[in-house]
């Protein structure tokens, strides 16, 4: 069953994702070469909890930290750790915050230091694909509009799509539908409907789009050893058009 939030709710939820956004353009400010992902993670949750919200995914499933710390050839839940982040290294901090019972999530990749070229592009194109993938957020649209557009950027680089993970609706809890694949064909999939709150969380890798389970039983990564890189964002559909509750630029 698809959850539709009244207004009332997503205004909750905007909070929340506003405070999301503030942590994200933190951590930008403290990765550095050195640092760990475990140093990342205390210094969310020690955010979160000092305003007042608290990380909704530690305990979600028996997972046992505030956030999950994807380096280089992981994918995605990957575990914080105590190895320090190197030059060149690209990291995705995913998190969800719980403000009062309202949530919000988002993934960002982030650079350690100086990075190769071919990560800056592939983070550049995928960040464009989740952006042109909002503007399909419509009341009446379909989910294959917002797969179709990620697909149409990504496309002519030939970077793999990733198919065994995708987006989601939220809120009250963390994964709920419908599913938002990274890829699909417009005018297909369930409609798009006002008050829907869903996340677009494009991966990409550098190389082949299948993926692995490491033994932990969580992390996936490349199956080739190739780079991933992920931006998400929590989307409210609204009357008006989409509206991005973990946009960084609002903060």
């Amino acid at each position: 069953m698809i959850e539709r939030k009244s207004e009332r709710e997503i205004e909750q939820m905007h909070e929340a994702g506003k405070l999301v956004a503030r942590i994200h353009k933190e951590i930008a400010k403290i990765i550095k070469p050195g640092i760990t992902t475990l140093e990342i993670d205390s210094f969310v949750e020690n955010y979160l909890l000092k305003n007042g919200a608290k990380p909704a995914q530690k305990g979600y499933q028996g997972y046992e930290f505030a956030t999950c710390a994807s380096i280089n050839d992981e994918i995605c839940h990957g575990f914080p750790r105590n190895e320090p982040l190197k030059n060149g290294d690209v990291v995705t901090i995913d998190f969800v915050a719980d403000l009062n019972g309202a949530l919000a999530d988002s993934a960002w990749t982030h650079p350690v230091g100086e990075i190769s070229e071919e990560a800056k592009k592939l983070c550049e194109v995928t960040k464009e694909a989740l952006y042109q993938s909002i503007k399909e957020a419509l009341d009446g649209n379909r989910i294959g509009d917002i797969g179709a557009a990620i697909e149409e950027i990504v496309a002519p680089y030939n970077y793999g799509i990733v198919r065994d993970f995708a987006g989601h609706g939220i809120g009250p809890t963390i994964h709920e539908e419908p599913n938002i694949p990274h890829f699909g064909s417009r005018g297909k999939g369930k409609r798009l409907k006002e008050g829907m709150v869903i996340t677009i969380e494009p991966m990409i890798n550098l190389g082949f789009w299948p993926s692995k389970m490491d033994n932990n039983g969580w992390t996936a990564r490349t199956v080739d050893g190739s780079l991933s890189v992920q931006y998400e964002h929590t989307i409210a559909i609204t009357k008006n058009g989409p509206i991005i509750l973990t946009e960084q630029d609002d903060v």
